[in-house]
């Protein structure tokens, strides 16, 4: 919900900056005389969206008054205004859930980051070890297929003894009568 509610902020920073772009584009010969710097001071004691209408004032509920953001530091010192009181950019949203609210977005991404890292890893490790498998499976049909080659080898052989047998061309020991080959 509060994610929600940082929208509108989003939204009025992007029309800002939309907004200045496009007039510097929309007229770049004409040059208006610059706008008289106004102290953050002397919006104190009116309301916080007179003070913020200008973006280098934070507005302090805690005595109602209008003062410079103090740009050396990130966040105003709690000497100035307290966080929960501190407003800057838009009234109703204040420093704490600011702060909350970006912490929790950047959790998420930081999350969804590591999320998907350790899903693309346990991919590639799963792809890796599927052709594994694969090479296992290719290596047992391998083997059966030399097997099988061995006995039909093995089948042609007996076949061909039988044959040089049946011809007498076999050199078998039970037989004392051989061909006699002169070299």
């Amino acid at each position: 919900m509060g994610v929600l509610r940082l929208w509108p902020l989003w939204l009025q920073g992007l029309a800002l900056v939309c907004g200045r772009a496009g007039m510097g584009l929309a007229h770049p010969t004409t040059t208006a005389p610059p706008a008289p710097v106004q102290v953050c001071s002397e919006f104190s004691q009116r309301s916080c969206e007179e003070c913020l209408k200008n973006v280098s004032c934070l507005w302090c509920y805690t005595n109602n008054t209008c003062i410079d953001y103090p740009v050396r530091s990130i966040l105003p010192p709690s000497s100035l205004c307290s966080l929960s009181n501190a407003r800057w950019g838009v009234c109703w949203i204040n420093f704490e859930a600011l702060i909350i609210a970006i912490a929790v977005v950047a959790g998420l991404i930081l999350v969804s980051i590591a999320v998907c890292c350790c899903y693309c890893c346990y991919c590639r490790r799963r792809s890796r070890s599927r052709p594994d498998e694969e090479e296992e499976r290719l290596a047992r049909k391998r083997e059966e297929r030399r097997l099988q080659s061995l006995q039909r080898k093995q089948e042609r052989k007996l076949k061909h003894d039988e044959i040089r047998k049946k011809y007498g061309l076999l050199q078998d020991s039970d037989n004392p009568y051989s061909r006699f080959e002169n070299e």
